[in-house]
């Protein structure tokens, strides 16, 4: 699908926009969650109304599938994490200190991630920037620029292996969203992910 020029300089708003927005955002510790999910909400608006969306699943299907992947989510980064250490790479404290400050601290936090954030993230990453970066470039590609662009995104909050974490997380998700082409797939996959990560079973 080709771009118009107003199509073209939407995506670019959109971008900078969200780099700039959480550049602000991860200096406001006392309202990240809120400038956060602000910002999203921004995005998802921006995605809804400017793409379209695959959803060639049964319902059943992507939830099994999702609760899967999500699993396999979590064990790639738990894996890492567990492994760090043995390579004199252990992430444990950057991890404690950055959930310390931006974690989620109570049940308005962990509704806004679910309802807002993790929606809102792949709507707007795999459901628009990725499927619009398609014009320019092989989907292949599209996938790697989109994951790139997830993981730079957390420069402000220095916070490196969440860098990587997103990088790693952001590529699979988004060949599995070229694969198998439905967005609640993805949207499940990254929910049950973060439940596992931050209620079931955390890494601290």
């Amino acid at each position: 699908m080709q771009m118009n020029l107003r199509q073209k300089g939407l995506l670019l708003f959109s971008i900078v926009f969200i780099f700039a927005m959480l550049r602000i955002t991860f200096d406001k510790t006392a309202v990240f969650w809120y400038l956060y999910a602000f910002t999203i909400l921004v995005c998802l608006a921006i995605a809804i109304l400017n793409a379209k969306f695959f959803d060639e699943l049964p319902t059943w299907h992507y939830l099994i599938f999702g609760i899967g992947y999500g699993t396999i989510s979590y064990g790639i980064i738990r894996l890492a994490y567990e492994v760090g250490p043995l390579i004199n790479m252990d992430p444990s404290r950057s991890v404690n200190k950055f959930l310390e400050t931006f974690g989620p601290q109570h049940i308005g936090h962990y509704l806004l991630l679910i309802f807002v954030i993790i929606i809102g993230e792949e709507v707007f990453w795999r459901g628009y920037v990725q499927q619009a970066l398609k014009s320019f470039m092989k989907p292949s590609l599209a996938v790697l620029v989109t994951a790139i662009l997830c993981a730079l995104i957390f420069i402000p909050s220095e916070f490196t292996p969440g860098m990587l974490a997103a990088f790693t997380l952001s590529l699979l998700w988004g060949f599995l969203y070229e694969w198998k082409k439905s967005l609640p797939l993805i949207i499940i996959t990254h929910t049950v992910f973060i439940l596992l990560l931050f209620l079931v079973l955390p890494l601290q």
